[in-house]
């Protein structure tokens, strides 16, 4: 079926050739049938990473095959959400190891893009909580990989974006919990020399993020919000929570019904949303108890939120640099101040320490903005791509729409190692995707 989509950010919009399959042996006759194509999951990534002439959709594989109530270990399809699992597994105690900033991704699409949560410095990304996994090749060979089995295969498929087989099954482990409810504690930091220190001084909580003003100038540059959590015990609800501790709400959220007019998001509406985020702490330090829902997935709340940045779509553009290398997080929000090119969203991690083939973090400093797309933005990101790539960083391919390909092949040290396996599993490149090809990986 002939259609235009996109991923997340609505840029770029493409015609593709979609399919559908219910099964690794339909999947099989059609990778021999078609000449080139590229997995999409639910199109969450935000760039072009799952964008292709020919796209295999993935989310009629959504069985949960088996799931280890006692030992906390599930074995599913590839197309099932991380939503649909939290609904089977938290009823029982369970929670996923890893989890990005949205319930509404696939666990292939977690796997391709190896996701890392709030907990990264603690527990890695998702891949380090995989058992194994099944793959289709480009030839439609299938083959079980693992970190003890075909562990190149398995590196070079954990943050590969699709291009080394399409994933079929995974199964991984989970995280044993008591309810459902985050402890949670809020830190206001009045800029950016505080919070990285206040990163430092709760370095032992499981999960942290922070909020920040990208768009704050003088003393209050950098300006922020550190939020930090762990699962709550039996022991830290009140007596009405206490009466449900692992509830799940009911299917809900307020949808945002269209697409804003571009002229909404400007310097001033953004100061002005970011002086209300930062002011509605009127303490320096709050302490909660939370749903997981608003601690982990709050943008999930509001459904088709990506309509916010209006028709032209938006890049949202994600970096790491290493933890000796801030100076080049200070430098990036600087040019960005300079420049009024603020963000809604702009959340600050720290990530512990990760060695892999191609997956994106480091030890370091993420930082992720989203930009509407407008005139002059991709001359202001090539701008701090060059920045990344002074400090030794890198850009998130999931989250990527335009990079060069000289950036990626200088900031991603086993681009070359990456590539020689993709070409040994994928040999004709027949697993392609608008990104792989823009960034020469499989031209």
């Amino acid at each position: 079926m002939n259609q235009r989509i996109a991923n997340w950010g609505n840029y770029p919009v493409v015609d593709s050739n979609i399919l559908s399959f219910n099964n690794p042996s339909e999947l099989r006759d059609i990778v021999e049938k078609e000449s080139s194509f590229i997995p999409r999951g639910n199109g969450r990534c935000y760039g072009d990473a799952s964008l292709a002439p020919t796209t295999l959709l993935t989310l009629d594989m959504k069985k949960v095959l088996s799931f280890d109530k006692v030992n906390g270990v599930i074995d599913c399809e590839s197309g099932i959400t991380l939503d649909q699992i939290l609904k089977i597994i938290v009823p029982h105690g369970w929670f996923l190891p890893v989890s990005p900033g949205t319930k509404f991704i696939t666990v292939g699409g977690a796997v391709a893009s190896n996701v890392h949560g709030k907990n990264h410095h603690v527990e890695g990304p998702f891949s380090n909580h995989i058992v194994d996994m099944d793959l289709i090749l480009g030839s439609g060979e299938p083959v079980t990989c693992s970190p003890e089995s075909y562990a190149d295969l398995f590196g070079a498929t954990c943050g590969g974006m699709g291009l080394t087989g399409i994933i079929t099954r995974v199964r991984f482990r989970l995280k044993k919990i008591e309810t459902s409810y985050i402890v949670q504690k809020q830190v206001k930091a009045s800029n950016l020399e505080e919070i990285l220190q206040l990163f430092d001084k709760y370095h032992d909580y499981t999960y942290s993020v922070a909020w920040i003003d990208c768009l704050k100038k003088g003393a209050q540059f950098g300006r922020s919000i550190l939020i930090l959590g762990e699962h709550a015990t039996q022991k830290d609800l009140g007596p009405k929570t206490a009466q449900d501790p692992l509830y799940i709400p009911g299917k809900k959220g307020i949808v945002f019904p269209f697409n804003l007019p571009s002229f909404v998001l400007n310097k001033f509406t953004i100061s002005a949303f970011n002086f209300a985020y930062y002011a509605k702490n009127l303490k320096k330090e709050i302490d909660s108890v939370v749903h997981y829902e608003p601690f982990f997935y709050p943008l999930d709340a509001i459904l088709h939120w990506n309509r916010g940045y209006g028709k032209k779509g938006f890049v949202q553009y994600q970096f790491v640099v290493p933890l000796d290398k801030k100076e080049g997080l200070v430098q990036i929000l600087n040019r960005i101040s300079q420049k009024g090119m603020g963000s809604f969203l702009a959340v600050l991690k720290k990530f512990g320490e990760h060695p892999s083939i191609i997956s994106f973090p480091i030890e370091g400093y993420t930082l992720a903005l989203d930009f509407p797309v407008r005139e002059g933005l991709f001359e202001f990101l090539d701008e701090l791509d060059d920045i990344v790539l002074k400090y030794g960083g890198r850009i998130y391919l999931s989250k990527d729409a335009r990079m060069r390909p000289d950036i990626f092949w200088a900031t991603y040290p086993h681009a070359r190692q990456f590539q020689e396996i993709v070409k040994k599993y994928n040999p004709d490149f027949k697993i392609r995707s608008m990104q792989s090809d823009r960034l020469r990986i499989t031209k």
